[in-house]
């Protein structure tokens, strides 16, 4: 803050003054700021975001396998894998923690809110490094299925190198040139449906490598274009699934091999 009185400074530089008085603004001590608050330049306040109301996403999250240390869940297309925007409650994070009772849930990695299939949470926040350094330094097999309508000529299996970048701000990530950042081997399985094997975990990465082979992933509103879809419209998923992880685990020594239950639709 630039200090002074609080009040005006919030009415003069966001115009939500009313916060203040509303009691909704909090010291960094924990008391509640009011219209006298008098605050020195640098100090730091708090306070709630207000959010849109969220559409709920109406389909369950099944439970793969869970203990001590990891819920391995099937996520839903639609469903972000954790708070970011305007998705805050319907996420699979925030739904998790409640229906399992697991206030520690944490993922150890992410999935795109279209992308269905296996997610791996720590249950624990003891173990959470351990199975994000896992996944951080490439140690985890992940396998995905796609189905793109599209014809193809390529020879298969290959492999697609890029340098991939996701500018802030923009919905897209680009291919640019430079040192490839991004690897993914593609294998036709036949009927438009293919299996792929990322070895990196670059943003977007399998949706762009697919629509730059001309194989854009059936159902994806952004690559090779960008098309508006309304928030409460489920009905046509990306057809784009995490079919598989296998990881030797961090903590026993096992290999451990989880694959969803959810068909390529």
């Amino acid at each position: 803050m630039h200090g002074g009185l609080l009040v005006d400074e919030f009415e003069r530089r966001w115009g939500t003054g009313a916060k203040v008085v509303a009691g909704e603004v909090f010291c960094a001590d924990g008391s509640v700021a009011d219209a006298q608050t008098v605050l020195p330049a640098g100090a730091v306040v708090y306070l709630y975001r207000e959010l849109p109301e969220e559409v709920p996403v109406p389909f369950d999250i099944p439970v793969l396998y869970r203990d001590d240390d990891i819920v391995v869940a099937d996520k839903p297309h639609f469903l972000a894998t954790m708070p970011r925007g305007r998705h805050v409650a319907q996420t699979a994070l925030v739904r998790l923690r409640r229906e399992l009772g697991l206030p520690e849930l944490s993922p150890a990695h992410r999935l795109d809110r279209l992308t269905a299939g296996v997610l791996l949470f720590t249950v624990r926040r003891e173990v959470r490094g351990a199975y994000q350094t896992m996944f951080a330094r490439g140690e985890v097999a992940k396998t995905y299925l796609a189905h793109s309508s599209a014809p193809s000529a390529h020879e298969f299996p290959l492999t697609v190198r890029s340098r991939i970048v996701k500018h802030r701000g923009s919905l897209q990530a680009v291919e640019e040139p430079g040192e490839p950042n991004a690897e993914t081997v593609v294998e036709d399985l036949g009927g438009g449906d293919y299996r792929l094997r990322p070895r990196t975990g670059r943003t977007h990465q399998l949706r762009l490598h697919m629509a730059t082979l001309g194989l854009p992933i059936t159902g994806d509103p952004l690559y090779p274009d960008i098309v508006d879809v309304a928030p409460a419209d489920f009905s046509t998923p990306l057809r784009l699934l995490a079919h598989t992880l296998e990881f030797t685990d961090p903590l026993t020594g096992r290999v451990r091999r989880f694959s969803t239950g959810r068909k390529l639709c």
